[in-house]
């Protein structure tokens, strides 16, 4: 089967998740059968010993034959090893680094930007093919109070009694940048804002519509988001909707989310891990931020929408999620 195990040796050590829960030791033929029946689906993760990490079943090479070719694409690979036990593993669910959850995310092809008949498009969301050459990790939630308070020792919302599992708001560009800075020299990672390429894959987690799950439908916004159809007006503690197929919480609503790139009109249109521009033109000093906020409307906070900062700029409703390259 795979190259990278001996099943022979592992034959009733197979471990598999449904996305909620782990599940085993099982053998091989039980794997096989749930496959047949439909409980488990070509992004259900496995593991068996000897692997380092978690793979999604469709890309075990013997247990790919058995999907059709027509389901969507499998989720990125967490890792994980359901027999170790150590306090900076969580399995399937990724990884704990520094205070903060952090979930995986492969390099792969997506469409960024929106189709031409999207509701609510605006200007700035050109549709095209990019893609990104290497995994890179992401906050599940955006950066909490609690979080913030740990690394900064400040409190910028100035709001007090607020749940600490409030996401941080009132924090600039560069208070975010700041704060990621500091956590990279303590934990010796390269930890930083996305891009607006990477934190778009990342709501997307292979959703082609509007927002980050499969429907087309803004009656189901409110599952996943707080926003001005539900939010009365207030951002609410990280994780209280439902995930995208990726386990990032969040994506849509709640507070807008820095990324690194500086705003232009007329975004990047590199097909290979694009960036806004590096030099600021016509003294414009605007950041992107996406995701919408807790008073936004359901197409503000549409995957693809763009919104532009100074980025000395600080207000609630302003947060931001963290990125990594690797982790040490």
């Amino acid at each position: 089967m795979d190259p990278g195990g001996d099943l022979l040796g592992a034959a009733e050590e197979w471990h598999y998740s449904d996305g909620h829960r782990v599940q085993g030791p099982v053998a091989l033929e039980t794997l096989s059968s749930l496959i047949r029946v439909g409980q488990l689906g070509p992004g259900s993760l496995v593991w068996h010993p000897p692997w380092e990490e978690w793979r999604p079943l469709g890309q075990v090479e013997d247990f790919a034959g058995l999907f059709p070719d027509n389901l969507h694409p499998t989720p990125p690979p967490l890792p994980g090893n359901p027999s170790a036990s150590s306090g900076n593993d969580r399995g399937p669910q990724g990884r704990v680094l520094g205070g903060i959850d952090w979930v995986w995310c492969p390099s792969g092809t997506f469409r960024m930007g929106s189709p031409s008949n999207e509701p609510g498009r605006s200007n700035g969301e050109t549709n095209r093919e990019v893609t990104l050459e290497r995994g890179f990790w992401i906050g599940k939630f955006p950066v909490t109070r609690a979080q913030w308070m740990k690394w900064m020792a400040d409190d910028p919302g100035k709001i007090r009694g607020r749940d600490l599992a409030m996401p941080v708001e009132n924090v600039s560009w560069h208070d975010a940048r700041r704060f990621c800075e500091r956590m990279s020299r303590k934990e010796g990672a390269e930890i930083r804002l996305p891009t607006e390429a990477e934190w778009e894959y990342a709501c997307r987690a292979g959703s082609p519509g509007p927002w980050c799950f499969d429907s087309n439908r803004a009656s189901d916004l409110p599952d996943y988001a707080w926003f001005s159809e539900n939010s009365d007006g207030r951002s609410h503690p990280v994780g209280q909707k439902k995930p995208n197929a990726w386990g990032i919480h969040d994506a849509h609503g709640n507070v807008w989310e820095w990324c690194e790139d500086r705003y232009t009109k007329n975004p990047a249109l590199d097909p290979v891990d694009p960036r806004g521009p590096q030099v600021a033109t016509g003294g414009d000093f605007r950041r992107v931020c996406r995701g919408g906020s807790c008073r936004s409307p359901a197409e503000r906070c549409r995957s693809a929408f763009r919104h532009r900062v100074g980025a000395e700029h600080r207000t609630l409703r302003l947060g931001f999620r963290a990125a990594m390259n690797a982790i040490p």
